[in-house]
């Protein structure tokens, strides 16, 4: 791979203009919207866009379950000239709150139920618009045809939770979400009449990855908020779908109900948001043996950096593979030299995938996006993951371990700080640590260790209400453990080690 054979990016927007006009964009509930369709509503909502927040560059957040007005509003507002920030549905207002304070945003697209559980003060500088309202607005709007801005320019903030403290938001250009979904959609071959199922949250790179890329390739995406296993399956089944991208827990539920001819349909499957092992490997392709398996590995911070050919995924079912096209992939070890295969060390992105660091936050910028080493092909800043990886003889990659603290639970990446600060938060402890567990449902469960607030009787019958009041489902601990004193290192801080040792046994 070499910098001279990247295709030119274009605006986001232009996303919209690559399907057939009769072909299926978006395969909803209510029935087909096809490109046609999609690119006229996709120019009046840029319309309404631009009519309501007249600065160009502003913020707009979005926070909604994958209804057909969340499916747009990332072309709309690229087109519009303004900065889309999708916000988890899950999120509850203590982190919504936080996004919209952080990221400066001029407005809030929800619906009813959320906006009422917003409180004084939440919406900061945002402007809090009901989606019924916007639709109505965007239907009375005049198009705005396609774009020219500058794909370099900033057309997305995702925010993603770090190893410590609140989430940050990882800046992404117009050529970033462009090339990322030419990428995907090459190396998964998907063409205009592959159906897609949309599974993961739209505020997640991947999640919102699949509608993009299915745009590039004019297939169809059915976007799907479901409630049980049950409900995935029925979708596949009903759309007659011929993708579908999942998480390992996602997937270990999936492989216990009763399919029977359900995934007839299906070609491919894609994972990620965790390893695969060796057993979910063979279970799903025995399942599935019709479908290729891919096994994916990413950071938000560069999209997606590998994945491995299905064909090789038999013999080698715990790999990562190779890096995905446009991307350059490095294993960097301790003495910041390249690793000699087999030898572990950093791995290390580079290429035009690459986000354009943590919106107004330098500091942590610089500590993750920093120049790429000189024997770099691509050059320039690269993403340095600060997860450990391994490269062998064969040039596949296969994953060593995080050398942060992140939990990561169904899929979701969770900082072990923000639910102790929520713990804290409540006065009804005096110290707590978070810590994942190993769980073959879950990847990791969440397990707080916690001493109780002096005088406070009632913190153990109290706390967990309190931390299913103020924290979104996924991140509220599967067991409190209560302590008269939590065990501390020989420099004083709390022993995190000899607590997961303990919670581990």
């Amino acid at each position: 791979m070499t910098p001279e054979r990247i295709p030119p990016a274009l605006p986001l927007d232009h996303l919209a203009l690559r399907g057939a006009d009769d072909a299926p964009a978006l395969l909803l509930r209510s029935g087909p919207l096809t490109y046609q369709a999609l690119r006229a509503r996709v120019g009046r909502l840029s319309g309404w866009l631009s009519e309501t927040v007249r600065e160009p560059g502003a913020r707009i957040a979005c926070w909604l379950p994958k209804s057909e007005l969340a499916c747009l509003l990332p072309l709309a507002a690229a087109r519009a000239g303004l900065v889309h920030v999708p916000i988890n549905p899950l999120l509850k207002r203590a982190q919504v709150a936080h996004i919209l304070a952080d990221s400066g945003a001029k407005l809030l697209i929800a619906n009813a139920a959320r906006l009422a559980t917003l409180e004084p003060g939440d919406c900061a500088e945002a402007e809090a618009i009901e989606e019924g309202e916007t639709i109505v607005g965007a239907r009375q709007s005049a198009e705005l045809g396609p774009s020219a801005h500058d794909p370099a320019e900033l057309a997305q903030i995702l925010y993603t939770s770090g190893s410590t403290g609140r989430p940050k938001g990882v800046m992404l250009s117009h050529a970033n979400l462009w090339l990322g979904a030419v990428s995907v959609a090459g190396y998964l071959e998907l063409t205009p009449d592959d159906r897609l199922l949309g599974v993961m949250p739209l505020s997640f790179d991947y999640g919102q990855n699949q509608l993009l890329s299915g745009w590039y390739s004019g297939a169809s995406i059915a976007p799907l908020d479901y409630l049980t296993p049950r409900d995935v399956i029925k979708a596949v089944a009903r759309e007659r779908l011929t993708t579908l991208a999942g998480m390992p827990p996602l997937w270990v539920q999936l492989l216990e109900q009763d399919w029977r001819d359900a995934g007839a349909s299906l070609r491919r499957l894609t994972n990620t948001g965790g390893a695969l092992t060796a057993e979910l490997v063979r279970k799903l392709r025995a399942r599935f043996p019709r479908a290729d398996l891919y096994a994916m590995y990413g950071l938000t911070e560069a999209f997606r950096s590998t994945y491995l050919d299905p064909a090789l995924i038999d013999d080698q079912p715990t790999s990562i593979g190779k890096a995905i096209p446009f991307a350059e992939v490095l294993v960097v070890g301790d003495d910041g030299e390249e690793a000699a295969p087999d030898e572990e060390g950093e791995l290390v992105h580079a290429g035009p995938l690459v986000a354009l660091g943590y919106w107004r936050d330098p500091e942590r910028t610089a500590e993750r996006f920093r120049p790429a080493p000189a024997w770099s092909r691509f050059g320039g800043i690269a993403a340095w993951s600060g997860d450990r990886v391994r490269r062998d003889a064969s040039g596949l990659l296969h994953f060593v371990g995080r050398r942060d603290a992140m939990i990561k639970t169904s899929g979701n990446r969770v900082s072990p700080q923000e639910i102790e600060d929520a713990a804290l938060a409540t006065g009804l402890v005096a110290e707590a640590v978070a810590l994942g567990v190993a769980d073959a449902r879950l990847g990791q469960a969440i397990q707080l260790v916690a001493r109780a607030m002096p005088g406070r009787a009632d913190a153990r019958e109290a706390l967990a209400g309190a931390l299913a009041r103020a924290l979104p489902n996924f991140m509220i601990p599967a067991a409190i453990h209560w302590r008269e004193a939590l065990p501390r290192s020989a420099n004083g801080k709390l022993d995190r080690a000899a607590l997961a040792e303990e919670l581990a046994g």
